[in-house]
């Protein structure tokens, strides 16, 4: 790549991280679709990479706020939810599959921006966690999922909650890439060149994180998540 074009690519690495570090998701909703059209190597497999740092990151930033039953039952209901994702990705066509899922998310935007409380119980959380992967398999959004059903938390529990379920599913991911050897040494290359922008966006997002801790974080969850909706429908389409 060239100078510029690598300046560009750590630019949308430092501002997703910054959402994400201030959010809890969103490095992957900005770095996919822009990182993909500057230079395609760096998706999935160094995307992935540092999505996972920023992982780790913001979880030992917030390790006191971990909802770690939460999580669990999040993760429990993740394997299912993948499982279907492919089998629905085999059977349908992934636009359409691309436009439910977006649909999806912004009624379930709809609903919780018109006051609509999910009890955070056991089968709600593995319901979630359900829906993530289904969505993660099939559109690459799986964190509106488990950010909607938290929006009411306060910003460190959403921030740590999310990034501990992330941190796990990232791993497979990385290995699975490995597995199919879509993660070698290239890829590993590429992905330590974007961690100085991971990290410097998770530096910039603890002074955002704690604006937003100031009532303000389930507006920026709701927009962030309405996004994302926005995105997936709008690439289906185009």
């Amino acid at each position: 790549m060239t100078p510029l074009e690598w300046l560009l690519v750590e630019l949308v690495v430092v501002v997703g991280s910054v959402l994400q570090g201030a959010v809890g998701f969103g490095l992957g909703l900005l770095g996919a679709p822009l990182l993909v059209v500057v230079n395609p190597s760096l998706v999935p497999g160094p995307l992935l990479a540092g999505s996972l740092f920023l992982s780790v990151l913001v979880a030992l930033r917030e390790h006191r706020s971990i909802d770690l039953r939460g999580v669990g039952w999040a993760l429990a209901g993740r394997v299912p939810g993948t499982l279907l994702g492919a089998a629905v990705l085999a059977a349908i066509p992934r636009r359409e599959t691309s436009l439910l899922v977006g649909a999806m998310v912004l009624v379930a935007v709809g609903l919780v921006g018109m006051g609509t409380r999910v009890a955070r119980s056991r089968p709600a959380l593995f319901g979630a966690g359900t829906l993530s992967g289904f969505m993660a398999t099939t559109s690459s959004i799986g964190g509106p999922a488990i950010a909607l059903l938290y929006q009411d938390s306060e910003g460190g529990r959403v921030r740590g909650t999310l990034s501990s379920f992330f941190l796990v599913g990232l791993v497979i991911s990385l290995a699975g890439l490995s597995l199919v050897g879509r993660f070698g040494p290239s890829e590993i290359l590429s992905s330590v060149a974007i961690f100085p922008a991971v990290l410097v966006g998770f530096l910039l997002s603890a002074r955002i994180a704690a604006v937003l801790d100031r009532g303000h974080t389930r507006k920026v969850i709701l927009g962030a998540s309405a996004l994302a909706g926005f995105a997936v429908v709008i690439e289906a389409l185009v």
